[in-house]
């Protein structure tokens, strides 16, 4: 159904260009519509879109595009184009920020606990750690030399933590 409404689109209706880290330029194009919300049997839709991406790899000049299709229950009036676009790529902050910061720093795809509470309980753990070495780090350094840092020097921890009774004040490291 989505793929028809786009299927003859013409000019976008916003276009991002933006140049990317690692060799690579990206743009991005969005076409919305409200046609389909009183057609589609689904709550609160407000408009669908289609975003396509176009990558360059400045390197060697290859180019691939990828197409995404998606729906919001922001309407026109709510959501421009741009704040859609805008939307769509800070998606990926919380899995750059949050889930690939655990994933590096404790491998947790590679976990092995599986049955009863252990997962869910072993991931709060996880990302309180990730929170407490952020909020101890004040963005001067990263979580992994954070915890490369509290690995040599184990009474750091407990002097961060509070947990002794001659512990110091939170220091600058």
């Amino acid at each position: 159904m989505l793929t028809q409404l786009f299927q003859n689109r013409k000019a976008p209706d916003f276009i991002a260009v933006l140049s990317l880290a690692h060799g690579r330029s990206e743009t991005r194009r969005i076409w919305c519509s409200a046609a389909l919300n009183t057609y589609l049997d689904f709550p609160h839709v407000g408009q669908v879109f289609l975003i396509e991406r176009e990558v360059i790899r400045k390197n060697n000049g290859k180019v691939s595009t990828e197409v995404a299709l998606g729906m919001t229950s922001r309407s026109p009036d709510q959501a421009s184009p741009e704040r859609i676009l805008e939307l769509n790529r800070g998606h990926w902050t919380i899995e750059n920020r949050c889930h690939y910061v655990i994933d590096w720093n404790f491998d947790e795809d590679r976990s092995r606990i599986r049955t009863g509470n252990g997962p869910e309980n072993i991931s709060r753990l996880r990302r309180f750690a990730v929170g407490v070495i952020q909020f101890i780090s004040d963005g001067k350094s990263s979580v992994a030399q954070k915890m490369q840092q509290l690995n040599r020097n184990t009474r750091l921890v407990f002097d961060y933590l509070r947990m002794t009774f001659n512990s110091t004040q939170l220091c600058l490291l």
